[in-house]
């Protein structure tokens, strides 16, 4: 990777997309985005040239010059909400990516980086979720990113990709007004708001929460990385429940209140990652999740 490659990013307005961009713009690499902003917040830099429209539409990839590296953060990422419109989902999700890989041969790209989701595995019995593992996703959104993966993998002899199966992300920079996307935003919204904060399923399901800092890091490391056609899950593989989680954001937001609600569609009960692979190739140390809702809350 030189700095003289023009870097494509996906999603570049929203909460991951708009850290790389920041952190790649820092180190002065070419980099041009697209989004169609209909969901969070418009975060898009100014130093950048930037492409307003929906991915899932072939027609708009003439608007696009040529690009050496792909990062494809862009995509509807609730599995609640992919209920409401598989369709909808499907053409986000799963479309778009098939659009972005026939625009990456098409510009001989030299690699895609691809937002995959822990979504994909399903409720698996083992407690740490492999790569190798048969996933078996239990909705429409975690089908849809199986999807693109698989297509990947289809076209990998004539674009090499990596594919992150992206945990639980948190930080600062997280949509707070979405309370149907991101487990840790979500609590705290609610306890900054209202010092209530509503349960929707068990109390005894677990996650691997990832800090955003440590998300953007390997995604950097990732383009200058001799790595190709491998999936790799992004996670810490630390178990934290949500029963654990509650007490931390309680201690942060004293007087907050819990409301048990039911479970949200397609939840999975366990979710933690292997990082095997992940600390194999990229040698890297996570911020723990106390000392990231520390960050996260002072930057609120």
């Amino acid at each position: 990777m030189k700095k003289k490659d023009r870097i494509l990013i996906t999603g570049v307005a929203g909460f991951i997309g708009s850290k790389i961009c920041k952190k790649l713009l820092s180190k002065n690499f070419i980099v041009f985005g697209v989004d169609d902003l209909s969901t969070g917040k418009n975060q898009v830099s100014r130093k950048i040239k930037f492409f307003k429209f929906d991915l899932s539409d072939y027609k708009n990839f003439k608007k696009l010059p040529k690009c050496d590296y792909i990062l494809h953060l862009a995509g509807q990422s609730s599995g609640d909400v992919s209920f409401d419109d598989p369709v909808g989902d499907l053409k986000k999700n799963t479309i778009s990516t098939l659009n972005l890989i026939k625009y990456g041969i098409k510009c001989k790209a030299k690699k895609i980086i691809y937002a995959s989701s822990m979504s994909v595995y399903g409720d698996l019995k083992n407690k740490k979720y492999d790569e190798n593992l048969e996933p078996k996703p239990k909705s429409c959104y975690g089908v849809s990113k199986l999807a693109s993966e698989n297509y990947l993998k289809i076209f990998s002899k004539k674009l090499n990709y990596i594919t992150f199966r992206m945990f639980n992300v948190y930080g600062p920079g997280q949509d707070l007004n979405n309370l149907r996307q991101g487990m840790v935003s979500i609590y705290l919204a609610q306890a900054i708001k209202s010092k209530k904060i509503i349960v929707k399923g068990s109390f005894k399901r677990i996650r691997d929460f990832i800090y955003i800092d440590d998300v953007v890091d390997i995604w950097i490391k990732s383009l200058k990385k001799n790595i190709n056609n491998e999936t790799i899950n992004l996670c810490t593989g630390k178990a934290t429940s949500v029963k654990n989680l509650l007490i931390l954001i309680k201690k942060l937001v004293p007087g907050t209140k819990i409301i048990k609600y039911r479970s949200t569609r397609g939840d999975q009960q366990n979710s933690v990652g292997d990082t095997k692979k992940l600390v194999k190739i990229f040698k890297h140390k996570f911020i723990p999740i106390e000392v990231g809702l520390n960050q996260f809350l002072k930057l609120i």
